[in-house]
């Protein structure tokens, strides 16, 4: 009998999810398709795309996915970081290679949703996004940072 436990999963499922709406599809269009698409509400961002060619789109799309093909492609965080502060509010989804010690990185750039190709172990998940109480830098997640702490005291 083969042990199935293990397996992965399908970059569409979901692992982690910080959202309260309802859950978009899977990406199922190209960037470049989107462009000429009225009807495409979400979409995938593969490495070397330019989410900037989104901008005009923000509004229909409900969904966009930046794949992670391999742990040390990082463009998918500038990608997200991008989107996030050009007022993108639909489900922001990391799919692909993503690992544990990505998770806080990648919630600080904008994402809120998760769909590893390998399921990640929950309670580790859960430390990983509760790291770094305090930060020192702004961004997407619009979390206070040292310096306003320190001011407020």
């Amino acid at each position: 009998m083969v042990d199935t436990s293990n397996l992965g999963t399908s970059p569409d499922e979901v692992q982690f999810r910080f959202r309260d709406d309802e859950p978009a599809d899977h990406g199922t269009v190209t960037v470049d398709a989107c462009c000429d698409q009225t009807n495409a509400t979400a979409v995938r961002i593969e490495p070397g795309d330019d989410a900037r060619v989104l901008l005009p789109f923000l509004d229909r799309l409900a969904l966009i996915e930046v794949n992670f093909p391999g742990f040390g492609d990082g463009r998918g965080y500038s990608s997200a970081r991008i989107l996030r502060e050009a007022g993108y509010t639909g489900e922001l989804r990391a799919v692909g290679d993503v690992l544990i010690d990505q998770l806080s990185h990648m919630r600080r750039c904008g994402f809120d949703s998760f769909a590893p190709d390998k399921r990640l172990d929950e309670a580790d998940a859960a430390r990983a996004f509760a790291t770094w109480d305090n930060v020192y830098q702004r961004a997407a997640d619009a979390r206070r940072i040292i310096a306003n702490i320190r001011h407020e005291a």
